[in-house]
């Protein structure tokens, strides 16, 4: 065989210098993974050696006869990682392998996730195949420059008549729903889920029962209902790590969809359970606690979630959203219902009183506000809420002493006229579940209230004033 002409021999070895190169490439985009062991488990906290990941990142623990665990790193110490499972860890063995796994915080997001029910991996839960989405977005979102946001100037038709009437809702703002356990919270914000005016629903079912993620679709949602939203549920059952990323996904979707120039109404159920799960976790790697059992990273992680939600961009969408925050034994000054309340944009408060009584829903007018309200409504409108408040609190201020039969009508001409008008305050504050009050209808009921010149101004001023006060 004759060798190769000088010009065939040069490109051969052409072509073998660029075989080279491209394996040496390969091998620099295909770094060596470098596995450890797990050498420790406490609770819920796993503890490995050998290997190196960073906070946030993600790694699959290996152990005989079962799939591998995903696992998310939350903490270390000196050469020690802690880990945080995403799922069951039954079966997991002293020195199982560790290894780090490529994942980045992108979440799936797109127009496909509306009428979907995912859980807080983004993993479909309706059984209705794969999600057909390209687009993704950050998991723990982007810090909005807060001079870029767009005011809040326009009010929300939620259908609930006590709520548009007297502690007015706008587009981007955040509020609070304040109640403890059996007030009916649930079915309040089965209201406004279906009677509010918005493009896309997004709800977040985080750490509550996992029997309310079905009725909540199937009785309050309804088939017309699930087509404009995206449901993400992670009940108690959850890792608490699952159930902070539901929070968190749910509000990348809202974030996705008002990028889009979309009104979007966002409601959470609920913002006390994403503070147990931080709880769990930062207690588990050792954080100290700090107020009635919360870490500070709790008061920290509340506003940087909060936060993302709210109006975008000037011309562009808003995320208007909804947070039920638990009153364990109906306290105000739970350490997360009163971080909550400070950086919310307004709160409704649901009275068990009311509640025992039959009243539906169970909107205590005198502690509950609306911020923004004063930006969003014109003038008499403020003026006829505020009169409708100040009838309203005289009543209640002195119903012990109504009650008894103590006070004589006549004694005074404030309280005589809060006792003839409190039955026609009280039925416009009732709202059949079923029914819904549109902005129209809500500020028509107000103004059929009729309010006259109150004398004695200085007074029904003070009492207002301290109405306020308590509101605060």
């Amino acid at each position: 065989m004759n060798p190769p002409e000088p010009n065939n021999r040069a490109l051969a070895l052409q072509q073998q210098l660029q075989q080279h190169h491209a394996r040496l490439a390969a091998d620099q985009e295909t770094p060596i993974t470098v596995e450890g062991r797990l050498t420790r488990m406490v609770g819920l906290t796993l503890e490995a050696v050998g290997f190196q990941a960073s906070v946030g990142s993600r790694c699959e623990i290996y152990a005989p006869g079962r799939e591998p665990v995903e696992a998310e790193v939350v903490g270390f110490h000196d050469e020690t990682l802690y880990l945080m499972p995403t799922g069951n860890i039954r079966g997991l063995v002293p020195n199982a392998r560790v290894r780090p796994i490529r994942s980045d915080s992108q979440v799936p997001v797109g127009e496909a996730l509306l009428g979907r029910v995912v859980d807080g991996a983004g993993k479909p839960l309706d059984g209705r195949g794969p999600l057909n989405v390209k687009d993704k977005a950050p998991l723990h979102g982007k810090i909005v420059n807060p001079l870029s946001r767009a005011p809040v100037r326009q009010h929300l038709d939620v259908g609930v008549r006590a709520i548009n009437a007297l502690m007015t809702v706008g587009r981007g703002q955040r509020m609070g729903l304040f109640a403890g356990s059996g007030v009916g919270k649930s079915v309040l914000l089965g209201m406004m889920t279906r009677f509010t005016e918005a493009d896309v629903i997004v709800v977040g079912l985080i750490g509550e029962r996992g029997r309310e993620v079905k009725e909540f679709i199937e009785d309050i949602l309804g088939e017309e209902g699930l087509k404009r939203a995206v449901v993400v549920a992670s009940p108690a059952d959850h890792s608490p790590l699952m159930r902070l990323h539901g929070a968190m996904l749910a509000t990348s979707i809202a974030e996705y969809f008002r990028d889009q120039g979309k009104q979007v109404l966002l409601l959470m159920d609920s913002l006390t359970r994403f503070a147990q799960a931080q709880r769990e976790i930062a207690l588990a790697v050792g954080e100290p606690p700090a107020t009635k059992g919360y870490p500070p990273s709790v008061f920290s992680l509340l506003p940087q979630l909060v936060e993302r939600a709210g109006s975008g961009e000037v011309g562009g969408g808003a995320i208007t959203a909804i947070y039920t925050v638990l009153t364990e034994g109906d306290d105000q000054q739970d350490p997360v219902a009163d971080a909550a309340r400070a950086i919310l944009d307004g709160h409704i408060v649901l009275s068990r009183q009311l509640a025992e009584a039959g009243h539906y829903p169970a909107i205590d007018v005198e502690a509950s506000i609306s911020r923004v309200m004063p930006q969003v409504v014109d003038a008499k409108h403020l003026q006829l809420a505020q009169q409708f408040k100040q009838i309203y609190a005289t009543y209640r201020q002195n119903q012990d002493l109504i009650t008894i039969g103590a006070y004589q009508a006549g004694s005074d001409r404030h309280i005589d006229e809060a006792i003839n008008r409190y039955p026609a305050l009280s039925a416009m504050l009732k709202q059949d579940m079923h029914v819904a009050h549109d902005w129209n209808n809500s500020i028509q009921a107000l103004q059929k209230l009729s309010f006259g010149q109150m004398s004695n101004q200085p007074q029904l001023n003070g009492q207002l004033m301290q109405a306020e006060q308590r509101n605060f």
